[in-house]
Parts: C-alpha cells; structure tokens; sequence
C-alpha cells in the first residue's frame, strides 16, 4: 500500500520526537531572530504557514515575505522552490528561513541553488530537517539530511552552525539538524 493511502495514528514515541523537534525548531528560530536578522532586513520564510514561522520572534522593523508552492497557502510568492522564482530578483533578501522543507522537495539542490540565489552576498540562512524521524506530511517525504549531507547541500555557503538534536537512545541517529549558513 503506498504511504499516501496509509491512516497512521502517531505513537507515543513519534509524539514525543515531534513536540522536541518543534521546540527545536523554535529555539533555532528565537536565536536566529535574535542573533542573525537585523531591525532592516528583508527576509523570506519559506512554507511558513503550517508552522510557527520568523515573525514572532523579529522586531517591527523586519519586513517577512513568505514562499509557498500551494497557491491556497496566501504566500507573498507562489512557486515550486526546485526552480527560479518567477519575479524574486537576485540577492533580494538579507535573510532565508527554510525549517522544514527541504525533506519535501524532489530536488535539494536545486531548491538550495535557489536559495543561494535569492539570497543576498553576506546574507544568512536558517534551515532544518527532521533526520530520524517517521515519514510525514504534506507528502512527498522524500530525504533525510544527515550532517554530512548539510555539508554537502551547503557546499556555497560558509556553515555558522550545524546542531543536531540527539536521540537519547540511539547514538548516530540524532532526530533533527538545525544549520545557519551564510551565503558566501
């Protein structure tokens, strides 16, 4: 039976991963806020909608527009981040936060190339990925990216910070990567 046609109700085990890989991700994007996004910046913050997103965690000053490839998501920009997006000029923003996407695009690298693109020199991004975790939704659930492959992923960038988010119980297989990485 395909993933897609499979009702799966959550373990206790996969709710507890899932509530310690949100918290996760909300610590990565209070410090990134903090630390990363000046009062100024311009920043893009990609599929944002399912999730808690930058903006709460951003002063007044900091303009967010957001990147969706569901045209009912009410994204400033609609498109498939695997390609060039159509009217977002080179170098527009001085920040990218793309926490929980790249395990859902066909094509990492490309959308990563775009990324880049869109990114101005200098300019910092926020990105996650669940590692050891169940395959989940919005479907397709297509990668897990361990460190090395951030490494190799983000092989254009300087990498600020890669930090896992360990499994307790199984050394190796940690069950979340949070990564800065300034466009170089």
């Amino acid at each position: 039976m395909p993933v897609s046609e499979i009702r799966y109700t959550p373990s206790a085990h996969d709710e507890r991963v899932l509530a310690a890989i949100r918290a996760n991700v909300s610590a990565a994007l209070a410090r990134f806020g903090r630390e990363s996004v000046p009062e100024d910046a311009l920043v893009l913050d990609i599929a944002p909608q399912d999730h808690e997103g930058l903006r709460p965690y951003v002063g007044a000053g900091v303009r967010v527009e957001t990147l969706d490839i569901d045209p009912e998501s009410g994204c400033t920009w609609i498109a498939d981040l695997c390609r060039p997006v159509p009217g977002v000029e080179d170098g527009r923003f001085d920040a990218i936060v793309c926490t929980e996407v790249l395990e859902h695009v066909t094509q990492p690298f490309d959308a990563v190339r775009e990324i880049r693109r869109m990114l101005r020199p200098g300019g910092v991004l926020l990105a996650s990925s669940p590692f050891g975790f169940r395959i989940h939704g919005p479907l397709p659930d297509c990668w897990r990216i361990s460190e090395h492959g951030w490494r190799a992923l983000l092989a254009d960038f300087t990498i600020e910070s890669l930090d896992e988010l360990t499994d307790p119980d199984r050394p190796l297989m940690p069950w979340h990567y949070t990564v800065v990485a300034r466009r170089t």
